[in-house]
């Protein structure tokens, strides 16, 4: 962490152990939910292996394309921004769409560690903020599943409704393209299993933010290719 700042090869080799791994598990799919690697690994590593892997960003962007508006700001990590995944792929359908991009790589650390109420963190989200404000977008897409996160203050600075979280129409959209697969489970009976690549404490910490996490077992399962498993009951 934070993988925003990690090169494209170290996320490749990231991406394909986390693949390698899941593959082991027998998923029927994946679903790519950080935007960095979506826009850095994607088109490397899409057809080695033998399930479907759902991306953020090439996801949703045929959707962020056809909005009917004509400029539109993304806020993501370093890696994300200088791989141009929104731009490149909002143009390709919508090319009278201009698109502002901005990197932001101080927001993932204040989500994770719970700093977005304090007064240095609030200025780097107002300077970020107001960067990509200058040029009067009228949408900002949230580029980073952390980002949303600080709505409550990025609302501060501008209108709440001009954010988007891209993550409501993916999931949107997984959920429709498994219908039409015929992969949708509807017997209610699924398990969660947490894996973490790192320490599953911190795991337990940073996850509190978006899930309850507090009846996970205190024991830990070391598996394979130093991943850490938790389960949830």
């Amino acid at each position: 962490m934070p993988y925003g700042e990690k090169s494209k090869e170290q996320l490749i080799n990231f991406s394909d152990n986390i693949f390698r791994f899941l593959e082991k598990q027998g998923v029927k799919a994946v679903v790519m939910a950080c935007n960095t690697t979506s826009a850095t690994t994607y088109d490397t590593l899409k057809n080695n292996y033998n399930f479907k892997i759902y991306p953020i960003i090439q996801s949703v962007t045929e959707i962020l394309a056809n909005l009917p508006i004509q400029r539109i700001a993304v806020l993501a990590t370093n890696a994300t921004i200088n791989s141009h995944a929104y731009k490149n792929g909002i143009s390709k359908i919508n090319p009278n769409m201009e698109v502002i991009e901005h990197a932001c790589p101080e927001w993932v650390k204040i989500v994770e560690g719970k700093l977005e109420a304090k007064k240095e963190s609030i200025e780097i989200i107002k300077a970020d903020l107001q960067a990509v404000l200058k040029f009067n977008p009228e949408k900002i897409v949230l580029g980073c599943t952390h980002y949303p996160y600080l709505l409550e203050q990025l609302k501060a600075f501008a209108p709440e409704d001009m954010f988007i979280n891209p993550a409501e129409a993916f999931a949107k959209y997984i959920k429709s393209d498994l219908e039409k697969s015929g992969l949708i489970n509807k017997n209610g009976s699924g398990k969660e299993k947490f894996y973490v690549s790192g320490s599953p404490e911190n795991f337990k910490s940073a996850a509190s933010i978006f899930y309850n996490v507090k009846d996970l077992p205190q024991k830990v399962i070391l598996i394979p290719d130093t991943t850490h498993s938790l389960q949830l009951q």
